[in-house]
């Protein structure tokens, strides 16, 4: 994998000018994603934006983790919102000046978390979480129980087998990780928003992968080849409003 020092830019524009309205913790990381033909995910998306690719091809990722410090600005973290698990299935689209990622789902163990975000547009849905964390193996098994949705459901130990690196500006490693907005609908309503980070700590990782029907509902089958797999142990994250993108200004 290609790699390079944490000094050197990984962002394509700077965060907004506004301040910050979310922060949070993300724990034990995981991104495993797979190749697939463009031709199978354009229909999926919206129009409004472009599906981004790398060497022609589209790419699926699977990404489960667990949140803590959960809160809005000036405000404490309030349980049952400020610590609880998430798994996203996105794809990677652009728009002019901005590259991000498209989220199809967003499932979460918190349900006043899950309203809270439909409001925004954000397609989040309840599932039953399980998250066992460990120095070197962490266990997670998510089972989605959103009213009137079918069934998805992912199983996995997984853990890093490698030193932390940065990736290199034009890898693939950091195409598929260095997103700093988000894209989802919500109906026919396109909701756009921005987040900041420091440089992905990267490592290696191994997963034991017994389950994963998440793309299921997307009519999507993934490759029984093995995905790419990138572990995480931490990154601390800032958010900012979810807007409609029609009303988005890019200030470049």
């Amino acid at each position: 994998m290609a790699r390079t020092t944490v000094k050197e830019s990984h962002r394509q524009w700077p965060p907004p000018a506004k301040p910050w309205v979310l922060t949070m913790r993300w724990h034990d990381l995981l991104f495993i994603h797979w190749p697939v033909r463009p031709e199978m995910v354009r229909p999926l998306i919206s129009a409004e934006v472009d599906l981004d690719t790398f060497d022609g091809w589209a790419w699926i990722g699977v990404v489960p983790f667990h949140m803590s410090g959960v809160r809005l600005r000036f405000v404490p973290p309030i349980w049952p919102v400020s610590r609880f698990a998430e798994l996203n299935v996105r794809t990677y689209v652009k728009t002019e000046g901005r590259k991000g990622v498209w989220f199809f789902s967003l499932d979460a163990a918190s349900k006043v978390a899950v309203r809270a975000a439909r409001l925004l547009g954000l397609p989040y849905f309840d599932a039953q979480m399980r998250v066992e964390p460990g120095e070197r193996r962490v266990a997670y098994h998510s089972a989605r129980v959103h009213h009137d949705l079918p069934p998805a459901e992912f199983e996995a130990t997984y853990g890093p087998t490698g030193p932390i690196y940065y990736s290199a500006p034009d890898s693939l490693d950091r195409w598929l990780t260095a997103r700093y907005c988000l894209y989802a609908a919500h109906g026919k309503r396109i909701v756009f928003g921005e987040i900041d980070h420091a440089p992905w700590p990267l490592q290696s990782a191994e997963v034991d992968l017994r389950v994963n029907t998440m793309t299921a509902p997307l009519g999507i089958t993934l490759s029984d080849s093995k995905p790419i797999a990138h572990f995480a142990r931490r990154l601390d994250v800032f958010a900012w409003p979810v807007v409609r993108l029609k009303n988005t200004r890019w200030q470049i």
